[in-house]
């Protein structure tokens, strides 16, 4: 049976639950999903020298990892090149791409130090999203930024925050698409502090000065994420769950930002999704896989990941809720955790698009719980497969892992070669 057939043969099976194939296929290829820069570098950037700081950390030395921006912007393309669907470009502010002999520090960035991220970015015609960059940096005082007691610390990434607004209206006005401003910080006490609100009252106060900065809010979208604990903050983070959603909830133009990886390990933010959008006229995402912690592995075809992507899809979220991915694994192939990561969220998307959510939907409302847990179950088996090749037939990129050759002939001849 050729792949035709078989699509064919699947389209009629998802037909007779009353899923279009076709049309889910069709809207995938309308939603960008953002891919971060940080994966090809183990999010070190091109500002600074020193380690990664600031809660969080990356593990593995496999090699090959991009040094430059233009080796970055290379590994980007391959990875691109493999991955069916719309995409967006996720940057931190620490890649900020200086000429030769020119340095600005993070609370003097200007657009023009990523003009060479928005040629890319026009040239493949994507969207920009964007970070401040609250770790590593000699002006991390005590492990705290936005809720220093120090106020010239404080000012100094307040004004950096600032910057950002202007750089993420910069390239909303550029690209044409609207840019996500992502705040999270990783300030907190490794052990019981004796204070617990004044750091989240300093914190509250910062980015509120940070958004008194001018900005069109149709371009930029302010988010704030929010985190349990990171390495070497186990005890107390003040940019919690509820301090962020508070935030947002009273502020504004301001989006929550959910990272799946930043809640405790019996939450689940595909329940969470439904809920906000309850509340929010938009939300965002951070998408990524969670082991024990907030470990950023690579974002696989599992159970949340397609849980999340159902709950989207059923609450007709999809142009409500910007999706981005965020791991950075340096145990295995940095261009091949590009892929299987993207390639995995596609996957959860389609799927949910192939639900038929409102039989379904019909089937709870009337208390026909057996019927639904059987129809559950037996969608399970349908030959999704298919479909996903279809539409990585139509989006010219290979639908099995065809992919991964291309991926070992790019390490042998350049990646291997960085040393």
């Amino acid at each position: 049976m050729t792949q035709q057939e078989r699509y064919e043969s699947a389209k009629q099976m998802y037909g007779a639950l009353g899923v279009d194939t076709d049309a889910a296929i069709a809207k995938l290829k309308e939603i960008p999903v953002s891919l971060h820069c940080w994966q090809g570098d183990d999010v070190i950037g091109f500002d600074h020298d020193g380690p990664l700081t600031g809660g969080i950390q990356t593990t593995g030395d496999y090699p090959g990892k991009a040094r430059t921006p233009k080796e970055l912007m290379q590994d980007m393309d391959k990875a691109i090149s493999l991955m069916p669907g719309k995409k967006k470009l996720n940057l931190h502010a620490s890649y900020a791409v200086f000429e030769e002999g020119e340095f600005a520090d993070r609370d003097k960035l200007e657009p023009k130090h990523f003009a060479k991220w928005v040629e890319f970015a026009k040239e493949r015609n994507m969207g920009i999203d964007f970070n401040p960059t609250f770790f590593s940096h000699d002006k991390i005082k005590d492990g705290l930024t936005l809720t220093s007691p120090d106020e010239e610390i404080r000012q100094f990434w307040i004004n950096h925050g600032k910057a950002c607004i202007r750089i993420s209206e910069y390239f909303a006005k550029e690209t044409g698409v609207p840019c996500v401003m992502n705040i999270w910080i990783g300030d907190g006490f490794k052990d019981i502090p004796a204070d617990r609100m004044g750091p989240r009252m300093r914190y509250k106060d910062s980015i509120e000065q940070i958004l008194s900065e001018p900005y069109d809010k149709n371009l930029v979208k302010p988010c704030v994420e929010s985190k349990v604990f990171g390495i070497g903050v186990e005890a107390y983070t003040a940019g919690s769950a509820e301090f962020t959603l508070s935030f947002a909830a009273t502020h504004d133009g301001v989006l929550p930002l959910m990272d799946n990886g930043h809640y405790h390990p019996t939450e689940v933010v595909s329940d969470k999704i439904p809920a906000l959008l309850c509340f929010f006229p938009e939300i965002a995402l951070h998408i990524t896989r969670p082991i024990r912690w907030d470990s950023d592995h690579v974002v696989l075809y599992d159970d949340e990941t397609r849980e999340m992507a159902k709950e989207i899809v059923r609450c007709g979220g999809l142009d409500r809720v910007y999706m981005a991915l965020d791991y950075f694994d340096a145990s295995i192939n940095r261009i091949s955790a590009w892929t299987v990561g993207f390639r995995s969220w596609q996957k959860a998307l389609l799927n949910a698009l192939c639900t038929p959510n409102e039989m379904l939907k019909k089937l709870q409302d009337e208390s026909r719980f057996t019927e639904l847990m059987v129809m559950q179950e037996e969608i399970k088996t349908y030959p999704f497969g298919a479909v996903w090749e279809e539409y990585c037939r139509q989006c010219g990129v290979a639908g099995d892992t065809g992919w991964l050759e291309e991926i070992k002939e790019y390490e042998a001849k350049v990646l291997s070669l960085r040393k």
